[in-house]
């Protein structure tokens, strides 16, 4: 598809503003929509922008201008200003898509951008290549049939339930590459346990080959993009299965496209939430406006190679891949929730469900989107507490969310469980409690290393018993008054008392923060007479 090609799409009425021949034959990607002033960082070359001109202000002179540079650093294929907003497209805009080389195609104020979005979709990954060999296995009825049924907007399982009783192939289902079902044509709870058999065995671990079928676009992420899996594999339906799968391809590529407006517009209320605008039109804008409280959650992606498919080249995959995983894990929540990338590259959601459903949906699907993750990548996961829909409240939540994601022994944390000493130690960075450690018992350490005798060992013992001396000399095996000679050794060469329970508090802080991977206690040494 090329930008001319919009202005032939005669029921949309789609005019040219301003562009010239050549950029008219610029090729098309895909489509964003956005009311932003600068949604540069939202964007990708060769896409489409389309736009209600909310954020134009006649008394801002230079805004169009600001508006065009922004797409023009994107690489934008063409704007589509709707006339809705202000009645006509501003001439200044049309100044600056001139100064930049930016074609600038009008929409009519009786036209629905989902309408626009649909068909520019439907005409990017709708034409079947009529001539290819896949695309005949489908009867021309059947072909017209199908594309009736996405014109009028059918959803995939409408459409997919036609084409299998229409092409006699086996039963199938749409799922995304992470594994979440889309539709799937099993009508019996029998067919339905066999659909969900054969997808979970369709559904390898990344690398290990993937037996469904791409459906429309597939960005990268191991996580996003549909697959077509036919329950039963037949050589004689395997033409069929190939042209059905391109049919699809417009749904496909309609729920991709709606997956990146609902990323973008997480982004954005994450963007607000960090700084000092209002969170009211965001909130709406993610459809969590009504919402009495939301769960924060945060993601990350560890390990990855330089050189190695979607690795970014910090030797990490691409920040945005955690995100797209904490959508494919909250979508069966069936509850609202907004899940995107901050203006810092770092992944968050806010969900409006119960903090223990979250966390228990989270821990469930783990193991199969890390199972889509090649490498040494491991998927990490931090679940804040519930909080109300405010910006201080909200940010404490992802602060919390965030401190669990560094600090979890598990890959699924959650700030429920931050009830110990130990567990709220973890979050903080290594090189902090190392330092805190070698600072207070170092005189320790360097005793330990000239002598036989651990008082290292005895203080954490001595703690672990809460001080009483003989339940310390039982464990160690040695004399009570043994206990008492280390512990004034101990006191003489830290400079605290462990008869105050401040001191006591510093040293067993400290003896948790011991280096990896000798944070445990040391163990208990070997008996020694008492001296």
């Amino acid at each position: 598809m090329i930008v001319g090609d919009l202005l032939h799409l005669d029921d949309l009425d789609i005019r040219l503003a301003w562009g010239t021949p050549d950029l008219l034959d610029r090729p098309v990607t895909g489509l964003s929509s956005t009311d932003l002033q600068d949604p540069a960082r939202y964007l990708q070359p060769g896409e489409l922008v389309l736009t209600g001109l909310v954020w134009w202000q006649p008394a801002d002179a230079s805004g169009a201008l600001r508006f065009a540079t922004a797409l023009r650093s994107a690489g934008v294929a063409a704007l589509l200003a709707g006339e809705g907003t202000h009645g006509s497209v501003p001439d200044s805009l049309a100044d600056a898509c001139r100064t930049h080389g930016i074609p600038l195609l009008t929409v009519p104020a009786g036209v629905s951008f989902r309408a626009v979005t649909d068909r520019v979709y439907l005409r990017l990954w709708g034409d079947l290549r009529a001539g290819a060999q896949d695309t005949a296995a489908i009867p021309e009825t059947v072909r017209h049939e199908l594309l009736d049924l996405l014109h009028a907007d059918a959803g995939a399982g409408e459409v997919l339930a036609h084409a299998v009783g229409r092409l006699g192939v086996p039963d199938c289902s749409i799922t995304t590459a992470g594994g979440r079902a889309v539709a799937t044509t099993a009508t019996t709870a029998a067919t339905a346990a066999t659909a969900a058999s054969a997808t979970a065995t369709a559904l390898p671990p990344a690398g290990r080959g993937d037996t469904g079928l791409p459906v429309g676009p597939q960005d990268g992420s191991p996580f996003d993009g549909w697959r077509l899996r036919p329950h039963q594999r037949s050589a004689a339906a395997e033409p069929a299965l190939q042209a059905l799968a391109e049919l699809l391809a417009p749904l496909a590529a309609r729920a991709h496209a709606d997956a990146g407006a609902r990323r973008r517009a997480a982004g954005r209320l994450l963007d607000a939430l960090a700084g000092e605008a209002g969170l009211g039109e965001p909130l709406a804008a993610c459809g969590l406006g009504g919402a009495e409280s939301l769960v924060a959650v945060t993601a990350r992606i560890d390990g990855g190679r330089a050189g190695e498919p979607g690795a970014a080249p910090s030797d990490g995959p691409p920040a945005a891949w955690a995100a797209h995983a904490l959508a494919e894990a909250l979508h069966p929540l069936g509850a609202p929730y907004a899940a995107g990338t901050d203006r810092d590259g770092r992944s968050a959601a806010l969900v409006a469900a119960p903090v223990e459903q979250v966390a228990e949906r989270l821990r469930r699907a783990r193991p199969a989107l890390q199972g889509r993750l090649t490498g040494r990548r491991t998927l990490r996961v931090g679940v804040g507490p519930a909080a109300p829909p405010a910006p201080a409240a909200l940010r404490a939540a992802l602060v919390q969310a965030r401190y669990v994601l560094e600090g979890s022994a598990g890959p699924v944390g959650s700030a429920a469980e931050l009830d110990s000493l130990d567990g709220l130690l973890r979050g903080i960075p290594p090189e902090v409690t190392a330092a805190f450690h070698a600072r207070l018992l170092a005189p320790l350490t360097a005793h330990d290393r000239e002598n036989s005798v651990s008082l290292l060992g005895t203080l954490a013992v001595f703690l672990d018993h809460d001080g009483s001396w003989s339940r310390t000399a039982e464990a160690l095996c040695i004399h009570v008054n043994t206990v008492h000679y280390r512990i004034r050794r101990i006191e003489e060469l830290t400079g605290r008392s462990l008869a105050r329970l401040r001191d006591r508090l510093d040293l067993r802080t400290a003896l948790l923060c011991a280096p990896q991977p000798t944070r445990a206690q040391a163990p208990a040494p070997a008996p020694v007479q008492a001296r």
